[in-house]
């Protein structure tokens, strides 16, 4: 009776014991979900891979399902960050209401959205908005099919062209910078929310002509070309760079790129609050380090604060500006609902 009773002891021991190894490996095993911009992600994966390095026991993904895919999941509360190279746009903020979702913008970093060629592409030195107008535009479709289209002193090759997908925030932004209205864009081209896919096709297609964030137009040169786009209120072709952005010349295609962070896994659990903070911190050199252009560290600062005052919302209408200053991005009042002129 007494052996029953010893080993029945132990056996209880040895239970208890793993039931608290298991809970302890499911706190260890603490998870960050994010998702959304291919153009973000080098960031935050930049960001998670230090993080994790000092936070063994927090688990972060990162995932890239395009910036509308991500804000998808967001606004049904199914990720805790959403990595965004747009703003949240109108019917994302009545989706996120309708679900409770609150939420807090920051801008993490200036992104110059890269328009490239092939490498022995000799012809093309720089474009205006005009010329990308007339390849991008809606009445393109099936018309514009050849570079000397476009421009008659450009050769008569066909045109290939390759960009963002239809889920992605540099499809909106570049729609919105070139063709004057989000989303509005011919459809017959290669798309793709994966960089790296369009990486391939324009580097193998001497016809080609695409565009996507700069980190991977950066960190692929010497298998692209990068075109200068020519300023439309000065007149000079500005080729993309990280000076180009700072100093304002690089137009209209330089953009801020974004995290949104629910504010109720930032309020709830600690390793999201602590992530997030991490990110504010080491952003710039995170930035700089995948040849994006950091903020000045005031506006971090400044994104640390809104964090600390609880300030949530976007300071955007619905609608993603071109041409916004990074100061404007917290001059501007939060709003958590689009104007109506914005849906």
């Amino acid at each position: 009776m007494k052996l029953n009773r010893l080993l029945k002891g132990l056996l209880s021991v040895a239970l208890g014991v793993g039931a608290l190894g298991i809970a302890q490996d499911a706190r260890a095993q603490a998870t960050i979900k994010i998702d959304g911009s291919s153009t973000v992600y080098p960031i935050t994966e930049a960001v998670a891979e230090e993080f994790q390095k000092e936070n063994r026991g927090t688990k972060v993904t990162v995932g890239i399902s395009g910036t509308g895919g991500g804000f998808k999941k967001f606004v049904r509360g199914e990720i805790d960050i959403s990595d965004a190279s747009r703003p949240i746009l109108a019917k994302e903020m009545e989706e996120a209401k309708k679900n409770g979702i609150d939420y807090y913008e920051l801008p993490v970093a200036f992104d110059a959205l890269t328009v490239m060629v092939h490498p022995q592409n000799d012809a093309i030195q720089q474009i205006t908005v005009e010329e990308l107008k007339r390849m991008w535009e809606p009445s393109a479709q099936g018309k514009v099919t050849h570079w000397n289209q476009v421009n008659p002193s450009w050769p008569g090759s066909p045109l290939k062209l390759y960009g963002a997908g239809a889920d992605s925030g540099t499809f909106d932004y570049f729609t919105e910078a070139i063709v004057g209205k989000a989303k509005s864009s011919r459809g017959d081209f290669t798309a793709s929310e994966d960089d790296n896919v369009l990486v391939q096709g324009i580097s193998g297609d001497r016809n080609a002509l695409g565009y996507f964030g700069f980190a991977y137009y950066a960190e692929n040169k010497s298998k692209l070309k990068a075109v200068p786009i020519v300023n439309p209120q000065t007149g000079k072709a500005v080729t993309p760079s990280m000076e180009t952005v700072l100093d304002g010349s690089y137009q209209p295609l330089s953009r801020p790129i974004f995290i949104y962070v629910n504010k109720k896994s930032y309020d709830s659990r600690p390793e999201v609050k602590k992530f997030v903070e991490f990110y504010l911190k080491n952003g710039a050199d995170m930035a700089r380090e995948v040849k994006y252009v950091p903020l000045q560290e005031e506006l971090y600062n400044k994104g640390m604060e809104r964090l600390a005052a609880a300030k949530t919302g976007t300071v955007f209408a619905g609608h993603a500006d071109v041409g916004v200053k990074p100061a404007e991005l917290f001059e501007r009042p939060l709003v958590k609902e689009p104007k109506a002129a914005a849906k």
